[in-house]
């Protein structure tokens, strides 16, 4: 029996386990996690039962083979959730599926709805042309965008940069509205400085012209060719938050005979004649040794590469540590009430906004986003009728001003450009939580141009598999984080070692949030 070594309990590292442990009597299955918590940055963190969802996890994928994995581990409700029942809300059940009343290992079916809040209005996410978009920016600013759009097809730009890559598709004022202060809120840099490349993770086929399309067809009611990828109406969502479905496959992978030793931080990578021969990890103040045969990484990139036992040419250790990331701070809040009304014809518990994210245009403020929690899962709130349970989402690097704040001083903060973009009053706030999350967005600048050289050298380590956000440097979703994981899962049990398909996980031209 083979040994595999797991680093990483993650979307990734759990994926991988389950997969080696259910489709093979091969092998023994180690995984190692430095945090008390399974689900990495995609665990829920519970706050006197009212639970935060870090960033936003929509279980969601165009892969077959991942929705039947997901199925697998949790079901898909069955009867009406709490607030579908409140609200008579109908929904296309599973047959057969568990009462999320009765029931906690259950799939949520949710409705998507992202708005964008600009000039104190909601704007459709993606923007999408109709009379409330029209409307919201005024006569003059959708005439400058639409000359500055005709522009744009007439003066290509070489997509050398996001920013190009943006105003290509929407025209500079356009880009300069909405994309331009929000990218630079998100990764610190301004997007002429940041590769194109995000933009074609990110955005994939989003356009003027593929709004102005599906906009067209809508009002002559004629066939939309495009329509097989519009976006997505609904998605699955654990009733208690992303996190809950982590643990349940944490279950099932020591049920399986499976080992996830917690609170074990890996600080050194053993290698002898070009492989890996084991790990070395930190637990409860003491170094212990693990030996392996196969080496599943969900580990940043550049703590890899620090890692390694051996001398690593100065070339390839220049490009790991000079990987950007971004950082992550978000702070939940519990408020009696919101000042922002629905003006939607979406029916939702308190008559709140049927928002589950908004992104905050506004540049007078550092916040990036606001998620609602109640939208995700009313169960996701411990009193979802007596209070609005927020997520405020803050973009940093570790150890930036806003990273030393005091825990008290960045929730007053929160709370005051909140207050200053006319959402809340500042007597309503009942409670308050904050959580910083390190290496939360592989960003894609700087030493990003030469990843290839770095994947190439990674490759040479034959019992060695990159999977996931971190250990890829790539900015997946989870499914594709966890379709990292099942090919690499599948490589170990054929004995193939050609990483190539690994690697190639969502990299095609299709936008994230299509079906």
């Amino acid at each position: 029996m083979q040994t595999v070594i797991i680093i990483g309990a993650g979307p990734a590292g759990l994926t991988a386990a389950y997969e080696l442990l259910n489709k093979s009597n091969k092998y023994k299955v180690i995984v190692l996690e430095s945090e008390k918590q399974v689900g990495g940055l995609s665990k829920t963190v519970n706050y006197n039962n009212n639970r935060m969802d870090l960033g936003g996890h929509r279980f969601f994928s165009k892969n077959e083979e991942v929705v039947k994995f997901w199925k697998e581990i949790m079901p898909v409700q069955g009867e009406m959730s709490f607030d579908d029942k409140a609200l008579g809300r109908e929904k296309k059940l599973e047959e057969g599926g568990p009462d999320p009343e009765k029931e906690d290992c259950t799939f949520l079916i949710r409705n998507r709805l992202s708005r964008i809040y600009y000039l104190k209005h909601f704007f459709n996410y993606p923007i999408t042309i109709n009379w409330d978009t029209l409307k919201n920016l005024g006569f003059l600013n959708v005439l400058r965008g639409g000359f500055s759009y005709l522009k744009s097809i007439i003066f290509k730009r070489k997509e050398t940069s996001l920013e190009n890559f943006y105003i290509n598709r929407f025209g500079k004022k356009l880009y300069k509205m909405f994309f331009e202060d929000y990218t630079f809120k998100v990764w610190g840099r301004h997007p002429s400085k940041i590769s194109a490349d995000w933009g074609s993770q990110r955005a994939k086929g989003l356009s003027i012209i593929a709004v102005v399309k599906d906009w067209f067809c809508k009002v002559f009611h004629l066939k939309n060719k495009r329509k097989e990828t519009s976006l997505i109406e609904s998605f699955y969502y654990p009733k208690y938050g992303p996190g809950q479905f982590f643990e349940e496959l944490e279950k099932k992978i020591i049920g399986k005979n499976g080992e996830i030793r917690k609170e074990c931080t890996v600080t050194k990578i053993n290698i002898k004649n070009k492989k890996i021969v084991s790990v070395t990890y930190k637990h409860n103040g003491k170094e212990i040794e693990v030996k392996g045969d196969k080496f599943i990484s969900s580990m940043p990139l550049k703590d890899l590469i620090e890692s390694f036992s051996i001398k690593v040419d100065a070339n390839i250790k220049r490009i790991a540590t000079n990987l950007p990331y971004r950082d992550f701070m978000t702070v939940g809040l519990l408020v009696k009430k919101l000042k922002l009304k629905n003006t939607t014809n979406i029916r939702t518990l308190c008559n709140i906004i049927p928002d589950c994210w908004l992104y905050v245009q506004d540049k007078e403020v550092n916040m990036g986003r606001i998620q609602v929690f109640n939208n995700w899962s009313p169960y996701m709130v411990a009193s979802p009728l007596d209070g609005v349970w927020l997520g405020l989402e803050y973009f940093c690097n570790e150890n930036d001003d806003k990273w030393n704040m005091s825990d008290k001083d960045f929730i007053n903060k929160a709370i005051d450009e909140l207050v200053s973009m006319n959402i809340i009053d500042k007597e309503d706030v009942l409670d308050s939580h904050l959580e910083r999350v390190k290496k939360a967005y592989p960003a894609y600048f700087d030493t990003y141009s030469e990843i290839d050289k770095l994947i190439n050298y990674l490759n040479k380590f034959s019992n060695l598999y990159c999977v996931g956000r971190n250990g890829q440097h790539r900015y997946n979703n989870m499914d594709h984080s966890m379709m990292s994981a099942m090919i690499a899962a599948k490589k170990i049990i054929n004995n193939d070692k050609d990483k190539t398909e690994i690697w190639n996980v969502n990299v095609e031209k299709v936008y994230h949030e299509e079906k």
